[in-house]
């Protein structure tokens, strides 16, 4: 293990290396190719090399920034503008809860939880997701702390933890909460309500939503799928984990880096990002592009990755998709067995994407099924025409049909009888939609959550 320790250090230390080496080399060539000299000499040639510098040097210093959430003021009623803010709810070393407080606002009676998955990405991959609801509801976000940030000192962190800060965040929140699990943390959400029901019935959601998770994953074949039956997990271990180099707080933490995880991302679609960065350069070049274009919009995010613990990526590829134990209902949690039957009083709710290649259709909606003791007028699925794995919670798919669905059945099932029933929701309007950027991640991108 120290052998397999060392060389993991100088594996991680050599891609940010790396990462570091292409950032200065972009700073270099947009600094010299844009001396004002070279302005005398009607070359192209100077130009392309600035527009080429300027692109590199952007793209692997954003690697390692943590993006801003960049939430838009919400449009109220009287003709206001309601700033948002950001306000922690509950602090963890590992992720906390935060709350999108609209300011002069009063409380919605929506509250929703919306859990953001832990696979490579920030939680701000759901901007435009949690933009789209703010009208509307009361929104909270499950934001996930990158692991090379993390000391060893503060613990291991798998998806027996993850699901156990679930549990507490929903405890927190109340009875009235209404969850909204996007792709990974799906199963883990469906056990967390189970633990729930068994545990502490009055502190269960209102409604469970489930969006394009590998709850089963045998039951649709994927790339996804195929990869983790195909490679054991001494070799996965092997190849993919490496101790956090001594740049970050996280020194000597066993993580699966999030430039590996990028690299797979852009493995799976290289053409298309290939020709994405060549327009950009040329479009730079002609002096047609600009800072706030859909590239950088879109790229300023997709690029931006974070390390996850070496136990929880590990246990998720084991027990999630090798071992199916939520799919058979057989996962535990602290040695205890989570039963997903116990769930009787929570509305559950799966939708998924005819065209999803991450989780593809069936592999969600198996969620149903586990939920033997939820009568049948408490279940509800939908299944989107033409819709990729991004467009189902953040593209033009989720603000134009997905959306309204799943807040109607937020509607049905969360106020009790002789209640006040929450005002008619609006459109999410410009604001919410970052309209080309989601459509084009939907196709793309390919972003695995």
């Amino acid at each position: 293990m120290p052998i397999k320790g060392a060389k993991g250090i100088i594996s991680y230390d050599a891609m940010e290396t790396i990462r570091n080496t292409n950032e200065w080399l972009g700073a270099t060539a947009r600094a010299m190719s844009s001396y004002p000299a070279f302005a005398l000499i009607p070359n192209p040639a100077f130009k392309l090399m600035s527009a080429w510098g300027h692109v590199t040097e952007r793209s692997f210093a954003r690697m390692v920034t943590k993006p801003d959430w960049e939430i838009p003021a919400i449009a109220g009623e009287d003709g206001q503008d309601h700033i948002v803010y950001i306000e922690p709810q509950i602090k963890r070393p590992f992720g906390d809860l935060i709350h999108f407080r609209v300011a002069r606002r009063a409380p919605q009676p929506r509250k929703v939880l919306l859990i953001a998955p832990m696979s490579g990405h920030y939680a701000t991959l759901m901007r435009s997701t949690v933009t789209s609801l703010l009208p509307d509801c009361e929104v909270y976000v499950t934001d996930w702390h990158n692991a090379r940030d993390i000391p060893v000192s503060e613990g291991k962190f798998d998806i027996e933890d993850y699901t156990k800060y679930l549990v507490d965040f929903i405890k927190h929140l109340g009875p009235e909460t209404n969850v909204i699990a996007v792709c990974q943390p799906a199963p883990l959400a469906l056990a967390a309500t189970a633990i729930l029901a068994e545990e502490d019935p009055a502190a269960q959601p209102r409604t469970l939503t489930l969006i394009g998770g590998p709850v089963d994953p045998d039951a649709a074949a994927t790339e996804v799928t195929d990869f983790g039956n195909r490679v054991t997990m001494g070799e996965l271990e092997h190849l993919v984990i490496q101790s956090v180099g001594f740049k970050y707080r996280g020194a000597g933490r066993m993580v699966y880096p999030g430039l590996a995880q990028l690299s797979s991302f852009i493995a799976m679609n290289a053409e298309t990002h290939a020709r994405a960065f060549m327009n950009k350069i040329f479009n730079d070049a002609r002096g047609t592009g600009s800072e706030g274009d859909k590239h950088n919009r879109f790229y300023d995010e997709y690029l931006a990755v974070m390390d996850m613990t070496a136990e929880f990526y590990l246990s998720t590829v084991e027990r999630i998709f090798k071992n199916l134990e939520i799919a058979e209902n057989r996962f535990e949690v602290d040695g205890k067995r989570v039963d997903i039957s116990r769930i009787t009083n929570v509305a559950v709710m799966t939708v998924e994407g005819t065209n999803d290649d991450i989780s593809a259709p069936g592999q969600c909606v198996a969620a149903l099924d586990l939920c033997s003791g939820v009568p049948d007028d408490r279940k509800k699925q939908h299944l989107e025409p033409g819709a990729g794995h991004y467009g189902i919670f953040a593209g033009k798919s989720w603000r134009l049909n997905i959306r309204p669905l799943v807040l109607d059945f937020i509607d049905e099932h969360m106020t009790p009888t002789g209640s006040a029933a929450p005002r008619k929701r609006r459109s999410p309007g410009g604001a919410a939609a970052d309209c080309g950027v989601s459509d084009s991640i939907s196709e793309s991108g390919k972003i695995a959550v």
